[in-house]
């Protein structure tokens, strides 16, 4: 069998790893090495020269978008459809299982899957109902602790509250939300992953049929799954499957989310006779920037360890400039900006990569009046505006009635009278009589409404009647589009003559055009509406899509990951704000910020500029803070200070009794202040000078002051009292 072309343009390491024997596997992939590549020739290499049937396979991505890309790939690769292969995300396929196996998942056949945006209204609906004030239960704190808890496949029952009242209280809301959402027929994010779980796990009939279908099981960026994903690898896996994870542990940056690193090297343990291969080859950037990246990621000590290299170009040095502050700094990044796209380059070659978000508002000042589009990465996705959630609800409705979370989203939107007060007399009757809220509205509207209130209601649920009745047997799109103008959204918006209402009534024609391209699968056994739906909700939370202006892109260095550009930005290095300052104590926590580094360092592919600032205004206050320790984790050799320091100069000229007692330190003057001495801030306090370097405007001193404990102070700008 000629195997060139699965085999064609890899290196010595891909070749390994896609040809490796049918054994576990965990492949190392470093930052622009090819793991893609790998994953895709790997199924290729299984189905074309294995001889393995693409229904036994399971690959498993993180994104929607690299499960379509990955398919698209491998059915290029072997000239043939592959519809058949079980390719997506983690949510995806434990939905796609849940869906074929409901009875036995203890699930509604039609059940609606929501989002996070309706799982806290959920939230917040069932605090109202309990009575419970939510300025004491924050529902956002709750929808954490229950995602939290699902994410470790823990049920209420499972959960001990170690005598910590409070800890109770969140288990009981936990316990009610899962109530309501059982009677609703309503599944979140982390349910399907924990229900599919389950549902293999409790049903051994059911484990043994799937463990003897997927024998191989591809997973991508595999050091971002959690405890659940995991689980279910592992069980889907048993002792006879073959794992074959790609994954990265220098760039787990996603712990917060509940991403686990450590799986990475639990892989072995759990998978006895694991082939480990390294891909070290980067086909990104330059020799510079990955020796960078290298000397800065070593300081971890929990890691696997690999060497990035390229056989490219050495490329240029890593620029880096100490900015007076963020306006100053704002300033520089612009005007490299502009003698970048005065090159003819484009600006979408370009991006800012910050640590908070809340940076980006002076660099976009700077970009507005410099007249440089831009695009902050990351804003609302399609499915997550208003107007299509909207849409969308009403939709679900259609479908099914007892849709809680979409009744009280659409009931009086448009506004259509009804009130605060009928809504909440629904939530009531639905409570005492353990029904929904559409068996409530009903109930109350013949019963217990009269008048207005009473018709409105009733309106409203013959509107939802019409709506399913009308659109009963027609196309997906003209589905779509007869119910966004039977809800009068369109005149809704149209009210609104400005800018919005425009983009909103534009949104929803988009998502006609978004049902009209959408394919079913033909071997899903349910609607092709519910499977919209299904497709909606899944697709929420995802990345944009790539209608890419030719602009500047603003994003937070966590936003990055898997993209490139020529040109990279990388500000607001000081200690405190990169690393965080919540991390630098913590050893596990500094270690992701350095990976996070590590992740923003290898976005670059040619040219890298790294910015700090000696003084910072952020979040209403002034900070003055010390270079970020992962720019001294940098060889000299790669750098290039745009701005220099000014070598430490100790001791300092000492004072005499004709200098002011107050250090300024403005340029040309003399700077009176030496070692050892006491001095008062207006914000820190009382303190004494432990170092101090520069001369000038950059003259700095190191204070350890007895509240606020060591901080390095710019002494132009900290105006500090000499005792």
């Amino acid at each position: 069998m000629d195997v060139t072309p699965i085999l064609d343009r890899l290196n010595d390491a891909q070749r390994e790893a896609v040809t490796a024997p049918p054994e576990p596997a965990l492949v190392i992939a470093g930052a622009g090495s090819g793991k893609t590549r790998v994953l895709v020739h790997r199924a290729a290499w299984l189905i074309d020269v294995e001889g393995v049937s693409p229904q036994s396979l399971l690959a498993v991505t993180f994104t929607n978008k690299a499960a379509a890309e990955m398919r698209s790939r491998i059915e290029a690769l072997l000239k043939m459809p592959v519809q058949h292969l079980w390719i997506g995300t983690f949510h995806g396929l434990a939905h796609r299982m849940l869906r074929r196996h409901w009875r036995e998942a203890g699930l509604p056949q039609n059940f609606q899957i929501i989002d996070s945006d309706d799982q806290l209204r959920l939230i917040k609906r069932l605090l109202k109902n309990l009575e419970i004030d939510d300025s004491r239960w924050v529902p956002k704190e709750i929808q954490w602790f229950i995602n939290g808890q699902k994410d470790e496949g823990l049920r209420p029952s499972h959960i001990d509250d170690d005598g910590d009242p409070n800890r109770r209280q969140l288990i009981a809301f936990y316990r009610a939300y899962e109530e309501i959402c059982q009677r609703g027929g309503l599944v979140d994010f982390a349910e399907l992953l924990l229900r599919a779980h389950e549902v293999l796990r409790d049903n051994a009939e059911l484990l043994e049929h799937y463990r003897g279908r997927f024998k191989h099981l591809l997973v991508d960026e595999f050091q971002d799954t959690n405890a659940i994903q995991y689980a279910w690898l592992r069980l889907l896996a048993g002792d006879k499957g073959v794992p074959f994870a790609v994954g990265d542990d220098d760039q787990s940056i996603y712990r917060w989310r509940g991403a686990r690193v450590e799986h990475i090297h639990r892989f072995q343990k759990d998978f006895p006779g694991t082939r480990v291969v390294k891909l070290e080859q980067n086909y990104r950037s330059t020799a510079t920037i990955l020796n960078a990246a290298n000397a800065v990621i070593a300081n971890n000590q929990a890691r696997m360890g690999k060497n990035l290299w390229t056989d490219g170009a050495v490329g240029e040095l890593i620029k880096v400039y100490s900015a007076y502050n963020e306006r100053d700094e704002a300033d520089f990044i612009i005007g490299r900006l502009r003698d970048w796209i005065a090159q003819g380059n484009a600006r979408a070659d370009s991006a800012i990569l910050y640590r908070s978000n809340a940076q980006s508002r002076v660099l976009e000042e700077g970009l507005i009046n410099a007249r440089i589009p831009y695009r902050v990465y990351g804003g609302l996705r399609f499915f997550e505006r208003a107007e299509i959630k909207d849409a969308l609800a009403y939709l679900r409705l259609t479908s099914n009635r007892d849709d809680d979370s979409s009744f009280e989203r659409v009931v009086n939107r448009p506004t259509r009278g009804i009130g605060a007060r009928t809504v909440d007399m629904m939530r009531s009757y639905a409570r005492a009589n353990a029904c929904s809220m559409w068996r409530a509205a009903g109930a109350i509207a013949s019963d217990e409404l009269n008048g207005r209130a009473a018709n409105a209601l009733k309106a409203f649920m013959t509107l939802i009647e019409r709506m399913a009745r009308e659109t009963n047997g027609l196309e997906l799109h003209d589905k779509v589009d007869h119910v966004i103008h039977l809800s009068t959204l369109v005149a809704f918006f149209e009210k609104d003559k400005g800018e919005k209402g425009e983009t909103r009534i534009e949104n929803l024609a988009e998502l006609v055009s978004a049902a009209k391209s959408f394919e079913p699968d033909p071997a899903e056994e349910m609607s092709a509406l519910d499977e919209f739906l299904s497709h909606a909700a899944l697709e929420a939370g995802e990345g944009q899509a790539d209608a890419w202006e030719d602009c500047v892109q603003l994003m937070t260095m966590h936003s990055a990951k898997g993209l490139e550009f020529p040109l990279v930005f990388m500000c607001g290095m000081e200690d405190g704000l990169f690393p965080h300052q919540r991390s630098v104590s913590d050893a596990n926590g500094l270690e992701e910020e350095r990976r996070l580094c590590y992740v923003g360092i290898t976005r670059a592919m040619q040219c890298l500029y790294v910015t700090y600032a000696e003084q910072r205004r952020l979040h209403g206050m002034d900070n003055f803070s010390q270079p970020s320790r992962f720019i001294a984790e940098i060889p000299n050799k790669h750098i290039e200070e745009i701005r220099p320091r000014v070598q430490v100069a100790r001791p300092l000229r000492p004072t005499t009794p004709t200098q002011k007692r107050t250090a300024t330190g403005r340029a040309g003057s003399e700077i009176g202040v030496r070692l050892g001495q006491r001095v008062r801030h207006n914000k820190f306090g009382e303190g004494v000078i432990l170092n101090a370097e520069g001369q000038g405007a950059h003259a700095r001193v190191e204070v350890n002051f007895e509240v606020a404990g060591t901080k390095w102070l710019v002494l132009s700008y900290a105006n500090l009292d000499l005792m």
